[in-house]
């Protein structure tokens, strides 16, 4: 059995011998054996031409559709931006104006009001001027009747003081000439 196994052995080794020249005698890879370039650069040629003509038919109008379309949105929404901010930018100017005429009317009620009330302050005012010159007149002249029954009272009491003081000297006077003597008196 031991001379069969060697015998295998043998062989086996012959056989990887006989592959070895074989493989260092076989021309090499296929791209590189000059024998096959013509049939090589005719296939790369046709491979070529087909994704010229897959990409140029199919490919790249597809892509330049779905940029076209992404332009057109891009646009579109840049105008839509532009008209929103024209949009608010009216907005904001009818606010601005709104309030302004807001502020100009609040204005102007304040001034009406104020006014207003000037006026009826100045009505009060003139009607409170007018009822204390009323009053004013009457207190005038009540005080002057008060004065003047206060000389009335004083004659009197300085017409029976002047007879009393005569009477009591010893002396009488008549009535008429008390009264001229009081009189004379207070006239001064």
């Amino acid at each position: 059995m031991a001379t069969e196994t060697h015998e295998a052995a043998e062989h086996a080794a012959e056989a990887a011998q006989a592959a070895h020249e074989a493989a260092a005698s076989a021309p090499g890879m296929p791209q590189l054996d000059f024998t096959n370039w013509g049939n090589q650069i005719f296939w790369l040629l046709v491979t070529l031409v087909v994704i010229y003509f897959v990409l140029s038919r199919i490919a790249l109008p597809r892509i330049a559709a779905v940029l076209a379309e992404r332009q057109g949105t891009i646009t579109n929404d840049i105008a839509k931006a532009e008209e929103l901010k024209a949009k608010a930018v009216e907005a904001e100017e009818a606010y601005n104006k709104a309030l302004a005429e807001a502020r100009a009317e609040a204005q102007r009620i304040a001034a009406e009001t104020k006014a207003a009330m000037q006026a009826e302050l100045d009505a009060a005012t003139a009607k409170a001027d007018a009822d204390i010159a009323v009053k004013l007149a009457e207190s005038e002249k009540a005080i002057g009747e008060i004065r003047a029954s206060a000389l009335d009272s004083i004659k009197d009491v300085a017409n029976d003081t002047a007879a009393e003081i005569i009477a009591a000297l010893g002396s009488e006077a008549d009535a008429k000439t008390v009264d001229a003597a009081v009189a004379a008196r207070i006239k001064g």
